[in-house]
């Protein structure tokens, strides 16, 4: 089963020392309310390389963006919020 929706690359900088950055967007159901929200903005946040984090709780999604981010440590963190990767 494959955790991630999807993968986009877009970049940041457009010098010759650019540094890409990734969105990652994970469905994550069990996510209801502005607690849920605030929880794994936080785990997620601490996720090394990550720069931004939206939730979407009417569509579960959770876009993550940075550089060089983990995938299993984004499923961890969301985890150690209470929640599943769906």
């Amino acid at each position: 089963m494959n955790d991630a929706i999807s993968n986009d690359t877009t970049s940041n900088d457009t010098t010759s020392n650019d540094t890409t950055s990734n969105d990652t967007i994970l469905l994550v159901p069990g996510m209801t309310c502005g607690h849920c929200e605030a929880a794994v903005k936080s785990e997620v946040g601490k996720v090394a390389g990550v720069t931004d984090v939206a939730v979407d709780l009417e569509t579960k999604l959770v876009t993550v963006t940075g550089v060089g981010v983990d995938h299993a440590a984004l499923v961890d963190a969301i985890d150690e919020a209470g929640f599943e990767v769906g």
